[in-house]
């Protein structure tokens, strides 16, 4: 008997025991278990914060929100309560709407015409211009609060006279860096043949882009989508800086944060308020699910 024979006459069971599979089965395993450890590990904060949203105040300031867990148990819907019924909460919500969606379509708007030209386009300087708005990305945003509130003033773009106009402006500017270098990078990975066939058939630029060019890139654009409008609707700083006291325009993260007092009172409604305003988040998220990964990994390999 040859010695192909024997390995095909080995029984399955020993195949199946051997040092190889086994160290193939350990491996599977403990990714799993790593996996599901870095999964608790993130939940644990979330659930914590979602139990104490429940537990009236005396509870909540004399025990931690795991022994709410074991009986007695102990629940409200005051910390809810407190919050729906605290002043302009509607009107804060609504706010958010008004300049998160412009702010969100705006900028993914210009990145997309800006991101083809980087692309596919020649023109003088533009791998210049490409790598300037790259470099914009290592600005702190920190640092363009003071000149951009002055220029704002100046041209009469603050909250009190323009209402949202001034924040979609900010938003658009601070997005557009990232925008234009993840729908790039995506565009770059397209096929040329298509492009090719595209031009020896005689269509033009617009119709490129229109026909080819976003029909293809619908996952990246989704992926954008998703970054910009959880960026904007969590945002605090950028509106608190820009908004300030004006509460016809003050979206919903800067009324939440009023909600606790100066001397620190309250502050247990925070973890409703931080549920509340999670609602949105988590349904853009879901709904836009599908195209998420596909849009991370698009571009990473050429087929």
């Amino acid at each position: 008997m040859t010695i192909a024979s024997e390995q095909i006459a080995t029984p399955a069971a020993e195949r199946r025991f051997s040092p190889e599979w086994l160290g193939q089965g350990f491996s599977k395993v403990l990714l799993h278990v790593v996996v599901i450890g870095i999964t608790l590990i993130w939940i644990i904060p979330t659930l914590g914060l979602f139990v104490s949203s429940f537990r009236p105040l005396d509870q909540f300031t004399a025990s931690g929100w795991w022994t709410a867990l074991v009986p007695p148990f102990k629940f409200t819907l005051d910390n809810y309560t407190g919050v729906l019924d605290a002043s302009n909460l509607g009107q804060s919500f609504f706010n958010s709407f008004m300049i998160t969606i412009p702010a969100t379509v705006i900028p993914v708007t210009i990145a997309a015409f800006a991101a083809y030209a980087f692309s596919w386009m020649k023109f003088w300087g533009r791998d210049f211009f490409f790598l300037a708005l790259v470099g914009l990305l290592a600005v702190p945003l920190q640092g363009t609060f003071v000149p951009i509130l002055k220029l704002f003033v100046q041209l009469g773009l603050t909250a009190d006279k323009v209402g949202f106009v001034g924040l979609w402006l900010v938003h658009t500017g601070y997005g557009l860096p990232f925008a234009i270098y993840l729908l790039a990078n995506f565009f770059r990975a397209l096929p040329t043949d298509l492009f090719e066939s595209a031009e020896i058939d005689g269509a033009g630029t617009l119709t490129v882009f229109f026909r080819i060019v976003l029909p293809l890139s619908v996952p990246a654009i989704a992926s954008l989508v998703i970054f910009q409008f959880l960026w904007i609707w969590n945002d605090y700083l950028v509106a608190l800086i820009y908004v300030g006291s004006t509460a016809e325009v003050a979206p919903l993260t800067v009324t939440l944060a009023n909600l606790v007092g100066s001397k620190g009172q309250d502050y247990q409604l925070l973890t409703a308020a931080a549920f509340f305003s999670m609602v949105v988040p988590l349904i853009v998220f879901f709904s836009l699910q599908r195209y998420f990964v596909r849009g991370i990994l698009a571009g990473s390999v050429k087929g």
